[in-house]
């Protein structure tokens, strides 16, 4: 059956670029958020929520497009620092000091080695009365057990630049000493002291020494002691902890190896460490590790499971532009840009109020929304977002979650289907516009080489030569050199192809397909072993092995698969949605299979029998009954479609729809709108029992 037929089937069972945002994991059944519409938006690019969600950085660095500040709500503006200046932050906390040397290319080498590793490395420069003494640290770390750990593979990773340092672990307890007007005179005392030490910034305009990076109150209060004896003139106390937040002013010469390039770097220290930088006049804020983008609003560090965290707060109609023009092609019509706009934002407010990541609403990857700052901005999604601005998805009085997908492949999902329960807000609805996905594709035909290889060539490098097989099926020749055959009907520039083919030569056309797109797609075939490979860890039971058979036993409203049996046991997932990443991520479960070594036979009365092929089957051909002797085999039903049998036992998967196909499908949104619809009847369409308010 050719992929155009199984989708109109399909089509008949139901009722009625962009990733499915739901994925394994974190699928929720949908309550309602708090009707308070926030004006802002909370995003986080580091955090580490350990399973919930983990991105982390041992620095960021920053630089604003104006004259920007950092400080805090309590003191306000603590430093400030001029248009393009970039300046590094991270949190104090646990952490391992790696070596130090006066010695640059020790230094520059021992971080070259530990960047590869898991234990990110920060290289400060101190000007000492000495000289320059170099510090290499990795972390922080969430406990001191962890740091401890960490520290035996740091020796290990730099073992021979090490010339007898060990890597220590080093926690947040310092002794303070003096209090100082000026940045100058605490950075006399602290470069007397040396290794160990740094400038403090307690709160705007004062100053003091802060030493140790100690573990515990017993090893700073030796230091404390120590101190004390060598430099009487200074009053050195153990710090106490009690203040919330401390900037620790340091030299970073880690982001240029070959010559050392020192760069102004925050250390946030205290008990709850947390500063904000914001520009002076609205202008961007770039974040060199998120690929240099830049973003609109403010930023927040602080300290979160004992590792950075970095929020950007940003107003919500700013925050759209850019998640807009991420999820959609701006070229789109504008009416598809507002319906993308109104169930963007009521996304992002039903999930603010979430609290999921703790100190956000949301985060800047699909787990959310994909947010990737302002440099992408287009005036297309500007428009379409401003003139919908406060307007979201309402019922029974409250924000919805406005879930999308990226296409339903013709009919969206019935919640059933996803979750496993009914909710009102979502129904197995038709989404005829899916289909544009594939209006600027290519066809590709399926055909069988001389050699029993099978594989997909696109159709503008290919001409028909005239002639067929003894069964009837057409033959093709290509019209350019060193056409490839692919594995499946796409270009995968990272898979080998099955073949080449020049002018002259001559194969069977098996087929006529669409190219695979997030409308029609054919993934597979997958043996055995890469399938159970794939649901190890997803299901209750473990599948029996090897996989003999795969079947699709039950189906839900709009013809999803929600139970597949793997030799006639139930391949029993948490929730039908998750047999996309069980499969070995199918793009949905809109989809059926097709084992490349059984055939089914109906008779004349009806009754269908399956059975596996197998070396001496009895096969009637274009010469008569003969013996099977293996390899590749072509059958043909009656309508003369032709697929291919061997005895591999694999699996190949044809299906639909790219996502959970849950309320909006993006490309069926510009489908309608492409016909006239406007974005209201649009959401209406997809999303039933809400309003569409302005808060």
């Amino acid at each position: 059956m050719t992929k155009k037929s199984y989708a109109k089937n399909w089509l008949l069972w139901g009722k009625g670029i962009i990733a499915g945002l739901l994925i394994a994991g974190s699928i929720q059944v949908p309550a309602f958020a708090d009707s308070a519409l926030q004006d802002e938006v909370r995003v986080a690019m580091y955090l580490d929520l350990g399973s919930t969600y983990r991105s982390t950085a041992p620095a960021v660095t920053l630089q604003a497009g104006s004259q920007w500040r950092v400080g805090t709500e309590a003191a306000g503006t603590w430093l400030q620092f001029e248009s393009g200046q970039s300046v590094r932050f991270s949190v104090d906390g646990y952490k391992v000091k790696a070596l130090e040397s006066a010695d640059w290319n020790t230094a520059a080498a021992a971080v070259k080695a530990l960047q590869g590793t898991a234990d990110k490395p920060i290289a400060f420069v101190q000007n000492n009365l000495a000289g320059k003494l170099y510090e290499v640290y990795t972390g922080p770390y969430a406990t001191a057990s962890e740091a401890q750990t960490a520290a035996a593979r740091v020796a290990t990773s730099i073992a021979s630049y090490l010339k007898g340092q060990s890597p220590a672990v080093q926690g947040s307890f310092y002794a303070a000493g003096g209090a100082f007007a000026t940045e100058g005179e605490a950075e006399a005392v602290r470069s007397s002291i040396g290794s160990n030490a740094a400038v403090a910034m307690t709160s705007p305009g004062q100053y003091a020494v802060w030493v140790g990076g100690a573990t515990n109150e017993a090893e700073v209060s030796s230091i404390q002691a120590t101190l004390s004896q060598s430099y009487p003139q200074v009053s050195w106390q153990v710090e106490s902890g009690l203040a919330s937040t401390v900037l620790l002013l340091r030299q970073d010469v880690t982001l240029n190896l070959e010559n050392p390039s020192p760069v102004k770097h925050i250390q946030v220290a205290g008990s709850d460490p947390r500063v904000t930088i914001q520009d002076s006049d609205d202008s961007l804020i770039q974040v060199s590790e998120r690929n240099g983008r830049s973003y609109r609003g403010s930023f927040e560090v602080s300290r979160y499971n004992g590792v950075l965290a970095l929020v950007n707060q940003v107003p919500m109609d700013q925050y759209l532009y850019s998640v807009v023009a991420a999820e959609v092609p701006s070229s789109w019509p504008q009416e598809s840009l507002k319906a993308q706009a109104v169930a963007a934002r009521s996304y992002a407010l039903y999930n603010a109020n979430l609290n999921k990541f703790k100190i956000a609403g949301l985060v800047d990857t699909t787990l959310s929304q994909v947010y990737n700052g302002a440099e992408k901005e287009v005036a297309s999604v500007i428009s379409a977002v401003d003139s919908t601005s406060g307007e979201v998805l309402m019922a029974n009085g409250q924000v919805i979650e406005g879930l999308f997908s990226s296409n339903s492949g013709g009919i969206t999902a019935d919640p059933t289907e996803i979750w496993g329960n009914q909710t009102p807000i979502y129904a197995a609805v038709t989404s005829s516009g899916d289909q544009s996905a594939e209006s600027a594709l290519y066809d590709w035909y399926y055909v069988l080489l001389n050699n029993g290889q099978t594989g997909y060539v696109r159709e503008d490098n290919t001409a028909m030569t005239g002639t067929s097989t003894a069964a009837g099926l057409n033959k093709l020749t290509v019209t350019t050199s060193s056409v490839m055959v692919r594995q499946l009907p796409m270009i995968q520039s990272n898979v080998d192809p099955v073949a080449k083919l020049n002018p002259g030569d001559q194969v069977v056309i098996l087929d006529k397909v669409s190219e695979s797109s997030s409308y029609a797609w054919i993934r597979g075939p997958y043996s055995s072993e890469e399938l159970l490979a794939a649901l190890k860890g997803k299901t209750t039971t473990e599948v029996s092995r090897p996989i003999q058979s795969l079947e699709i036993t039950q189906r839900g409203p709009s013809g999803r698969v929600i139970q597949v049996k793997a030799n006639g046991q139930i391949i029993d997932v948490k929730y039908p949605d998750a047999l996309r990443s069980a499969l070995n991520g199918l793009p949905s479960t809109l989809f059926d299979i097709a084992p490349t070594g059984r055939y089914t036979v109906q008779s004349a009365g009806g009754a269908a029998q399956s059975a596996a092929v197998s070396a001496g089957m009895k096969i009637q051909t274009a010469s008569g009954l003969q013996d099977w002797s293996g390899g590749n085999l072509v059958v043909m039903n009656e309508s003369q479609e032709a697929r291919v049998l061997n005895q591999t036992q694999k699996f190949l998967f044809i299906g639909q729809g790219n996502g959970h196909g849950l309320g909006l499908s993006q490309w069926g949104a510009k489908g309608m709108a492409d016909q006239g619809y406007d974005y209201r009847q649009i959401l209406q369409h997809y999303y039933q029992n809400v309003t569409i308010d302005k808060r």
